[in-house]
């Protein structure tokens, strides 16, 4: 049986850590990092006799996330309790949504090379997150370090709409830009701010059954993601052509071997054994609240790709650029709103300004020119008063250490203005074609390129103000008729 008869169906539980100040049932500090068991209190450590609260801002951030992504939203919410028993956990439980959840229904795009795919999404739950456990720091113990116990979550449940590593890796990525656009989350996935389990089965070409799956576990690299479908489709096509049965199971990939190995039999829901979360009463959102989160959402990313390749009429690959970070595409909005030359403000911000940010370790929101001092920079290049070369190579770092001062005014003081003047063009031409009469010849011989050498010694002796295009033609000129 060949593998192609097969097809890969993969659902996804990403969990986004939300830029809350607090945890979510608690006051507790919700940043990243710190010395380990700082960030706790009686409440993040489930003392007997403490008492959960919602938090406000998770709240919100929830509702916009859903609005986003287009989601029917709930407007009673409820908690629940799911119980587990793991060190991590100091409660015993977790406070979660099961029977409402604050979001239902919704998708997301998803851009594969030219084409679009639409990912459904079943719903978005809110939710504590648990601490983290170490291994590997003594051979007999494990350490809790208990921070980020009761730092709020969503968790976005996926339909099994995905086929591959690739869609994962996409889906990924347009989740962490949306998140960030929203400013939900900072979707750090080295910091665990965002993550994701990946559900797959395998199931033969044009069958509708979805098969028994396995779950692989707390995925924040998407390279490791695609190893661990890659490996695990491998594995399981393997098992149905010998005949065996796909165990639901939950697993462990470990990347340095590049293996997906059993940590225990996947839990339905009723292992966990839900009931509704006593300490908490139900949240009612209201319609003026939701039309208020909707009216402040910004410009997302779909519709922001649209703008830039239509409005703008930018290639997909700027606009993909452009728009990769909020700050990034908001600074190019603001630039052309002072210059109606979309094109050459995209190579402006692409291949000097970012670049440039990088080097410096700023965002592009402390950049110190403003998007008319930009413009004017653009202008001279566009009407021929500096060239191209002398603009990025002398006029661009001299605004960048003199922000105060004109484009223009630093570009006289530089030297740096264009001529177009025909008869000291035409002068110079002419001393250059005396003093190299073999290259002369060779060119009305039939050698064109030589023309550059030309342009080059003109360049040289008129100091790089000569109009490039001007220049061109009384070259040519000159040689047709010397």
């Amino acid at each position: 049986m060949a593998n192609s008869i097969y097809e890969t169906v993969i659902g996804l539980e990403v969990h986004v850590q939300l830029a809350t100040n607090s945890k979510a049932f608690c006051a507790d500090d919700a940043s990243f990092g710190g010395d380990p068991n700082t960030h706790i209190s009686a409440v993040s450590l489930g003392h007997p006799g403490t008492l959960p609260k919602a938090n406000r801002q998770q709240i919100e951030l929830a509702t916009r996330l859903g609005l986003a992504l287009g989601c029917s939203i709930n407007e009673t919410n409820t908690f629940d309790r799911k119980n587990y028993f793991y060190a991590d956990l100091p409660k015993g439980y977790q406070i979660t949504q099961d029977k409402q959840p604050i979001c239902i229904g919704g998708a997301l795009s998803i851009k594969l090379g030219n084409t679009w795919k639409s990912i459904r999404i079943h719903h978005i739950h809110m939710e504590e997150d648990a601490g983290k456990s170490i291994h590997n720091m003594a051979p007999r113990h494990s350490f809790i370090d208990l921070n980020r116990a009761g730092v709020p979550l969503l968790e976005i449940v996926t339909e099994p709409d995905l086929r591959s590593g690739e869609e994962v890796d996409a889906f990924m990525t347009a989740m962490r830009q949306l998140v960030r656009y929203l400013e939900v989350s900072d979707g750090n996935m080295e910091e665990g701010s965002l993550r994701c389990d990946v559900n797959i089965s395998v199931r033969e070409q044009g069958s509708t059954i979805l098969n028994d799956r396995c779950e692989v576990k707390n995925v924040n690299s998407m390279k490791f993601a695609r190893q661990a479908i890659d490996y695990e489709v491998r594995r399981q096509i393997g098992l149905m052509e010998s005949g065996q049965k796909v165990k639901q199971q939950t697993l462990n990939f470990d990347p340095n071997t590049g293996v997906t190995s059993p940590l225990r039999e996947k839990e339905d829901a009723h292992d966990y054994r839900y009931f509704p979360e006593p300490d908490l009463p139900p949240i009612v959102l209201s319609e003026s609240y939701l039309n208020k989160v909707k009216a402040e959402l910004p410009q997302l990313p779909a519709a922001l790709y649209e703008t830039l390749t239509t409005q703008y009429q930018l290639s997909d690959y700027d606009a993909s650029i452009l728009m990769e970070e909020k700050a990034t595409a908001l600074f190019y909005l603001n630039l052309v709103q002072h210059s109606p030359n979309y094109k050459a403000a995209a190579n402006l911000v692409i291949n000097r300004i970012l670049p440039w940010c990088q080097e410096q370790k700023i965002s592009i929101a402390q950049f110190p020119l403003a998007g008319n001092q930009l413009a004017a920079l653009i202008q001279l290049i566009e009407e021929g008063k500096v060239s191209n070369t002398a603009a990025y190579q002398n006029l661009f770092p001299a605004m960048l250490a003199k922000p105060e001062q004109a484009p223009l005014a630093l570009a006289e003081s530089l030297n740096l203005i264009q001529t177009s003047d025909g008869d000291f063009l035409q002068k110079i031409a002419a001393e250059i074609l005396t003093q190299f009469p073999d290259k002369v010849k060779e060119y009305q011989k039939g050698k064109k390129g030589l023309i550059g050498f030309f342009m080059g010694e003109l360049m040289k002796r008129s100091k790089g103000k000569a109009d490039p295009k001007v220049a061109t033609g009384i070259l040519e000129n000159l040689l047709k008729n010397h």
